[in-house]
């Protein structure tokens, strides 16, 4: 027994063998058929958790519910086989596990779904948005639903060498059998499934991972095969109205005239802020404390062009509306490309992932990347800035338009990072966290529903201080321009209500919260340059309105002229001496 024992002392080249994990060797379609069926099963989880919710409006039968996991097992396999070319397979297996187990993450802890909007908008995500995601919770849902059957896939499966004749007819018998369960088993659950999914369109992104394939190849692949849209400009016939003639002076206190003033108009485009969670609309917290000391006017019921960023800028700024530009066949020139042809400077600050195209034609700029050092140690951490950043660079970016924004007037476009999720908590200077407790952790989901309203709602007290600081900027400018500001949010954002999370639902099932979106005007001078009622204007805050209102409702401000220009969707129209808009 003595010359079996081991010593690291005599027998230093001695050394104890690890055991080794047994290898099972599978044809390839019998792995495909595994990594599945664990996707069916263990990769679902959200798909099978909703058909559960809605058993009271469709409740399927056991048989049923096998036919479910065979047609989902049968065209997730169908995908595996796609997939499953020798020196391709192990590697397009694991991709497809890790995405799988990421997106089933987020399902689980958000209530996202992943449509081809939500891949935009991912292939968009700036770094720093990125990074708020990640988290151990993250990492160990991964590990364990998509590392587990990776270890076994490269560490004990041997996937048995291919023959081409042999095997080449038994793979295609497999996959026509796999396409024969699911056009079978689709039709005989489509009584049951076909009003589920009518009513709750949401579920067929839920499908795991099919849904993240098509969803992706969508927004990659389907490009590559459509035709170009072509450009079309919008702003040949932009022009300024009247209200920049030289005109009769202006009467002053002291009875003595001054000259016209240029105007300066700054539009902030506001990040997934709720309009119910706004002071001005009646939410019982006071959020907005220094917008309402500033005598504001604020829309109650206005709805957004989209649910996410990506969809909702870039139409906000269009003059099709939000029917028209979803549906169009030509990309168009946008509201700041009319502004600037008709001799206005314009400029566009971001605090955000970019202006989503809407600023390619005008002097655009990312704020983090112009401001000195000391602003960036003050207003930035972690590679994200506060938007009080922008506020410092307004000076700068007024003086860039030069004699053009001197002369003629200015706009200014301010992209708020504002409320972003999910990392609330660093959307607010610790002096603006009047509400606490509030939820510190990116994951939202595993704070409590108080937590969560605490901390976005101080997100809507730093845009509150932030539009604020602005507006008190442009006063310091009255005595060289005619004033204004206006601030509208892009789209709104869920808090848990019915255990959903953020933002980018599609449209037509996304709840109201993702779609009720702030408006707020600060008057300044603006209104009576272009003969507007602020009485009348603060009589109709509770008319609808929508992103399709913005476009000619800046015009109108502005008095600028355009075939574009329609005036039953400017909001202050109806609020405008008659005679002002004639001829536009």
């Amino acid at each position: 027994m003595t010359d079996l024992t081991l010593s690291p002392v005599a027998h230093p080249a001695a050394a104890v063998p690890l055991p080794r994990l047994p290898r099972l060797t599978l044809p390839p379609r019998w792995a495909a058929l595994a990594l599945a069926l664990w996707c069916t099963i263990g990769l679902n989880q959200a798909w099978w958790a909703r058909l559960t919710q809605l058993s009271h409006e469709q409740s399927l039968s056991t048989t049923e519910q096998l036919w479910t996991a065979l047609v989902l097992t049968a065209a997730t396999f169908l995908w595996f086989m796609l997939l499953s070319w020798p020196g391709l397979r192990r590697i397009g297996w694991s991709v497809t596990l890790l995405t799988a187990a990421a997106v089933q993450y987020f399902m689980l802890h958000y209530g996202i779904v992943v449509d081809p909007g939500m891949v935009r908008n991912a292939l968009q995500t700036n770094t720093s948005e990125t990074l708020a995601l990640l988290g151990s919770g993250l990492m160990l849902h991964v590990l364990l639903y998509a590392g587990l059957p990776m270890a076994l896939l490269w560490g004990v499966v041997r996937l048995q060498p291919t023959a081409w004749r042999r095997d080449l007819w038994r793979s295609a018998l497999w996959v026509l059998a796999a396409i024969a369960v699911v056009v079978g088993g689709g039709k005989l659950l489509y009584k049951p499934m076909a009003p589920l999914v009518r009513n709750h369109t949401e579920i067929r992104y839920l499908l795991n991972p099919l849904s993240t394939v098509v969803s992706v190849g969508n927004v990659t692949l389907k490009p590559l095969f459509k035709t170009q849209r072509p450009f079309q400009q919008i702003s040949d016939d932009a022009a300024l109205g009247s209200s920049y003639a030289a005109g009769p002076l202006r009467p002053t206190a002291a009875g003595a005239g001054t000259a016209r003033k240029p105007p300066l108009l700054v539009l902030v485009v506001g990040e997934t802020a709720r309009s119910d969670h706004f002071g001005l609309n009646g939410y019982p917290r006071n959020t907005t404390p220094q917008l309402e000391a500033r005598h504001v006017i604020s829309w109650r019921n206005v709805r957004s062009c989209g649910t996410n960023t990506l969809a909702s800028v870039p139409c906000m700024f269009s003059h099709l509306g939000k029917e028209g530009f979803e549906g169009r066949k030509f990309e168009y020139g946008n509201l700041l490309d009319v502004l600037q042809h008709a001799g206005l400077g314009v400029d566009w600050l971001d605090n955000q992932a970019g202006c989503k195209g809407v600023c390619n034609r005008v002097s655009h700029a990312q704020a983090d990347q112009i401001a000195n050092a000391g602003a960036v140690r003050q207003w930035c951490k972690d590679d994200e800035c506060l938007d009080q950043i922008m506020v410092d660079l307004l000076d700068q970016r007024l003086s860039a338009l030069q004699q053009v924004g001197q002369r003629q007037g200015a706009v200014l476009v301010l992209h708020q990072m504002g409320s972003h999720g999910p990392a609330y908590h660093r959307r607010s200077a610790p002096g603006h966290k009047r509400f606490t407790p509030e939820c510190a952790t990116h994951v939202t989901s595993d704070c409590s529903r108080g937590e969560l309203v605490n901390v976005y709602d101080n997100s809507i007290v730093e845009t509150d201080h932030f539009v604020s600081r602005t507006i008190d900027w442009l006063t310091t400018k009255q005595d060289r321009f005619d004033t204004g500001l206006i601030y509208l949010s892009d789209h709104g954002e869920s808090l848990g209500e019915n255990g959903l999370y953020l933002h980018g639902l599609p449209y037509v099932i996304a709840p109201d919260v993702q779609k009720h979106v702030p408006w707020v005007l600060w008057p300044g001078t603006l209104l009576e340059r272009t003969q507007v009622a602020e009485r009348c204007l603060r009589a109709g805050t509770d008319a609808p309105l929508t992103h399709d209102n913005f476009y000619h409702t800046v015009l109108g401000l502005l008095d600028v002229r355009s075939h574009t220009y329609q005036a039953p969707l400017d909001a202050f129209a109806r609020c405008r001496a008659d005679s002002h808009r004639e001829g536009a």
